[in-house]
Order: structure tokens, then sequence, then C-alpha cells
């Protein structure tokens, strides 16, 4: 009894943890402005005063701001356990294919090695491939022993596939899952396990979504580290809010009616974001499943890199257009999706003040950048520290390893902002400018 009312009293609420964080948060804002006075007046000499401050807010008080609030929720973070464990509800598996012959029979087969107890439908919607991807998915389903219902789709697009097959889903929950991501065996059991441990408002609970080709090269390298630590903690943190701003199409699980009620998939660029901010807007709730892990292939060229990330920030705009974060019922929702307004402020000075000031340094010119911009990243360090610490946990309880990738993680810190906000700058360009979309 004495232990029950004692873990009782540890109870912080999500509310309380909401504030403390911003007030950790604004601590570590005023420290900051605090000893970059002398940075301020330096750099005020050159560009003006108020200039100085806007470069120095894009490039050390914002995100420092951010990723106080970051590490502040994380430490905080207290996943409540799974009600149900075991669940044997029958589900589908949507998947859209296009061109994905040489991948499909990996995919199918992770699926049919599930330890998942209910009945698992896989529902294969083919958007006009030109290669055996129907074959070689029909002849992995009969290898495997799988239900598969092959849907042909011809118009171009995936938020017309996935519309396609929405129509011929018959079960409570669906998966959508990327022809090229694989699960790990206990995926679906706890996706679901989340889904129904959840309240009734949850409609969409999103997996992790992790690295499989991380030895490929250098670039692969660097995400590896993204998707494990910076994607995975910014996923942490909103689903401790009840809030995950994406249920990403590459692995997430969603209650069927409420995607039909909300309309489906929409004819944008970043379909699966604007889907879950309109889910948000409905008042329903999405959340996070850090055990629910899937590794999917990530670009190992530059410019499918570039096409990729840019096609991300483009989307993150579709959404700010389509759902305003003051339309937001919940006040979590209004925070999160409002700070992507601040995202392209951040991305345009880390590419137009900060990379031309890293130049500058390397010639004795510190103007922008210089000892005080270190300040940033002790609290980035600190971030990663805690997010590993999680992941390590989350390996360890799924018998996986984590890979030995050290130049990879100097890098990433060092220098994989400096590759992705570029990236991100002309995304937002290209929404602007309504250019036309390359999903590849």
């Amino acid at each position: 009894m004495n232990k029950r009312l004692k873990n009782r009293n540890l109870y912080i609420s999500v509310l309380a943890k909401f504030i403390l964080s911003h007030l950790f948060s604004l601590g570590w804002l005023f420290f900051s402005i605090w000893i970059s006075q002398r940075w301020i007046m330096e750099l005020g000499q050159i560009v003006s005063i108020p200039a100085a401050i806007l470069i120095i807010a894009g490039i050390a008080y914002i995100p420092g701001y951010m990723n106080s609030f970051l590490v502040s929720s994380l430490l905080l973070d207290r996943q409540p356990p799974f009600k149900h464990q075991y669940p044997a509800n029958d589900i589908t598996v949507l998947i859209t294919a296009h061109n994905e012959e040489k991948g499909i029979r990996d995919t199918l087969r992770q699926i049919s090695c599930q330890d998942y107890e209910g009945s698992i439908h896989v529902l294969l919607v083919d958007n006009h491939s030109t290669d055996r991807t129907v074959q070689a998915a029909q002849d992995a389903a009969k290898e495997f022993g799988l239900s598969l219902q092959i849907i042909p789709e011809w118009n171009k697009g995936k938020h017309h596939a996935l519309n396609k097959g929405l129509k011929y889903v018959k079960t409570p929950y669906m998966v959508t899952l990327d022809a090229d991501t694989l699960l790990h065996k206990t995926a679906l059991r706890f996706i679901v396990s989340r889904m129904l441990s959840a309240p009734k408002e949850v409609c969409a609970v999103a997996g992790t979504v992790l690295v499989r080709n991380s030895r490929d090269n250098m670039l692969s390298k660097l995400q590896e580290w993204d998707y494990f630590l910076a994607i995975s903690s910014v996923k942490r943190l909103q689903g401790l809010y009840q809030q995950t701003l994406v249920a990403q199409g590459a692995f997430s699980l969603y209650k069927t009616e409420v995607v039909k009620e909300i309309g489906g998939w929409p004819d944008v660029i970043g379909e699966d974001i604007v889907l879950t901010w309109k889910c948000l807007k409905a008042g329903y709730k999405v959340y996070f499943e850090p055990l629910a892990v899937a590794f999917t292939t990530v670009p190992v060229s530059l410019d499918h890199f570039a096409k990729q990330r840019s096609r991300w920030a483009r989307g993150m705009i579709e959404g700010l257009k389509t759902v305003k974060p003051w339309q937001q019922p919940n006040v979590f929702a209004k925070f999160l999706t409002g700070i992507n307004f601040v995202m392209p402020f951040i991305d345009v000075s880390y590419t137009f003040f900060w990379i031309p000031g890293l130049i500058l340094c390397f010639f004795g010119v510190f103007w922008i950048v210089g000892p005080l911009t270190l300040l940033v990243l002790p609290i980035t360090l600190l971030s990663y520290f805690v997010l590993y610490q999680f992941q390590k946990n989350v390996f360890k309880s799924l018998g996986l390893r984590i890979r030995k990738n050290k130049l990879g993680f100097v890098l990433f810190v060092l220098g994989y902002q400096m590759l992705t906000s570029p990236i991100a700058v002309w995304g937002y360009l290209q929404e602007a400018f309504q250019l036309k979309r390359v999903w590849k």
C-alpha cells in the first residue's frame, strides 16, 4: 500500500511536464542571452544590433531553446505500460508499390515472421509498376503462406494508391508500410498493443523507423544517426504530449474508420503529414511506440537524398497551409505544430549565416561563428545522450545491437545540419513557387 502511494505521488501530469520543460528552456534561453551580450555588440557593429540579434536567434537562441525543451521533456518521459501485450485483433497491412520487384519479397517475408497472434491480411496496391513487382509479390505470398490481395491503381501518385487500398480494408485497424521497409518480428505486436492500451481518442500510432542500409556509404551512416537519435527523439517528445505530428507512411497503425472519416490521404507531396494534422484537428490523438521497430532503405546518393529531404520540408509547409496551428483544439498540438513556423527561419539562418560564418571562422574572422556558438553544443550532446540511453534500452529489449558508427556520429553532430538546412530551404522555395512535385 505504501509503495503504491509512493508511486502515485511521483506521478507528473502531461501538462505539468509541459510547463516544467518550458521553464527549464526559458532558463537556458535567458542564460544564453546574458552570456552572449558581447557577441551581440561585436556583431552589431558590423550588421547593426537588430540584425545581430536576428542572426544569433536563428543559429543559437531558438535552437538552444528547442533542444533544452527536448532534453527536459525526455527526462520526464515515462512510457505507460501495455495493457494488452499479445493482441489478436485482425489487421490489414497496406503496401503501395511502384517498381519494387527487388525488395518486395523481403518485405513480405518479414510480415510472415511476425509473432502477432491475430490474422494479418496484406493489401498490395500496384501503382503502375513496369517491372515484375506483382509476380514477385505473388510468389513470395505463396512461399510464406501470406494472405495477399493485389489491387491495381493506374493513377500515379502515392495518395491515389493509398486511397484505392483504403476502399478494400475491412479490418478496424490497418498498418501502412513502405514496400522497402522490413519489420522487426515484434513490430506489429507492439504497435497494436500500444493502440489497444491507449485512450479511445487515439486514432494512430507511429512506429519507429530506423536505417537498414547504414553500411552502404558515409551518407547512409549519417542518416543512421539521424533516424536513431534526432527523428526518434522528436517523435518521442511529441508522443509524450500525445500529439505525434507525423504518423509516417513508412510504418504506422491507423484506425480505419477515422482515416475514412477524415477523407483519406490528400493530394499533396506530404500526404502522411497532412493526414496526421487533420486527425489532430478533428480532436484525435496520435501516439508513438518506440518498441515497434522497422528498418527502411535510405538514399545513398546526394541527389536522391536532396529530393527526399526537400520533399519533407515541402510537406511541412503543406501541413501548415492546410491546418493552421491555432486551429488545433489541443494546446500541445498548437505548440508542436507552431514550432514548424520557425523551422524555415532556422534553416535559412544555418544556410545563409552559420555556413558563411563557419568559413570565415577558418580564416580567423569570428563575426558569426566563434567560441560562444559552442553554447549550443552541450545541450545538443545532452539530448543525444539522453535519447541514446532510451534507444539502448529499446534495442536491448528487442535483442538488437547498436552498430559501431563513431565517425558517422562525429560528422552527424558537427556537419549534418549544414547538409540538410540548404536542402530544406530549397524545399520551401519549391512550395513557394509551386514547382513540379518530385517523389524520387
